[in-house]
């Protein structure tokens, strides 16, 4: 009897499929940034304990997705001009290495590997999906960190993934059209592929920092500008004269 392609299952704790969950709804923008929410809104949602919905959120506070709020509960992080730069600036580096590691050690495998990245977000691109679309963007660089076979920098990079995955989606929003994403990319991946390891990780290095001073600098803006307002509806006092 020939075996059949079936996926096996894979069993999880609870508390991972709820961290799992909750984590797609944050990164997707389903429980958009600056929303406060509670263990007993999340349990009464989920169907799942008090103790299990703690855990997950503790958990996503680890990765940088949460915030509590002593007396009120939990907040979904909002990425400011100034966690963007640090990202960026973080990550350019991070990902640089890793182009370079990748290129020096290519191999058959290694290729195959790198081209499938890329032909995942060459298709989602033609499907216009945009949550879709940043995942892959994600599934792409993630791929070049972990084909770098360096535990520590992935330990490092795995510091900032999730806030990662915000930040990709948040960029990818300003870039006009999806094919413009595909051409941003194609020549990181060939260079890597091509075994050049200074151009790797210089169009890599140049891409984290031009795609991120993009959007710190909307951010930026948009900070002023929501300032600028608050400062004009704010109630001007008047002097009593004495």
């Amino acid at each position: 009897m020939s075996r059949l392609k079936i996926p096996r299952v894979v069993k999880m704790p609870i508390e991972v499929q709820a961290t799992d969950a909750l984590r797609d709804s944050i990164v997707s923008g389903a429980i958009p940034p600056g929303e406060r929410i509670t263990e007993l809104q999340i349990s009464d949602q989920m169907s799942l304990s008090r103790a299990t919905v703690r855990t997950a959120l503790h958990q996503l506070a680890k990765e940088g997705l949460l915030t509590l709020v002593p007396y009120t509960g939990w907040t979904v992080v909002s990425l400011s001009a100034q966690d963007v730069w640090e990202l960026y600036t973080l990550r350019s580096a991070v990902e640089r290495l890793a182009a370079q590691l990748v290129a020096s050690t290519m191999t058959p495998k290694k290729a195959a590997r790198l081209d499938e990245a890329f032909e995942r977000l060459v298709e989602e691109c033609k499907r216009g999906d945009a949550g879709r679309i940043a995942e892959a963007d994600f599934g792409l660089h993630k791929s070049i960190i972990v084909l770098a076979e360096h535990g520590r920098l992935a330990m490092q990079y795995g510091l900032i993934e999730q806030q990662t995955r915000m930040y990709i989606r948040s960029s990818d929003a300003l870039v006009p059209g999806a094919r413009k994403i595909i051409d941003q990319h194609r020549p990181i991946v060939n260079a890597i592929r091509a075994g050049d390891a200074e151009e790797g990780g210089r169009l890599s290095e140049e891409h984290n920092l031009t795609e991120g001073e993009k959007l710190s600098r909307h951010l930026k803006g948009l900070e002023m500008r929501e300032a600028a307002v608050a400062a004009t509806a704010r109630p001007v006092r008047k002097r009593i004269r004495r």
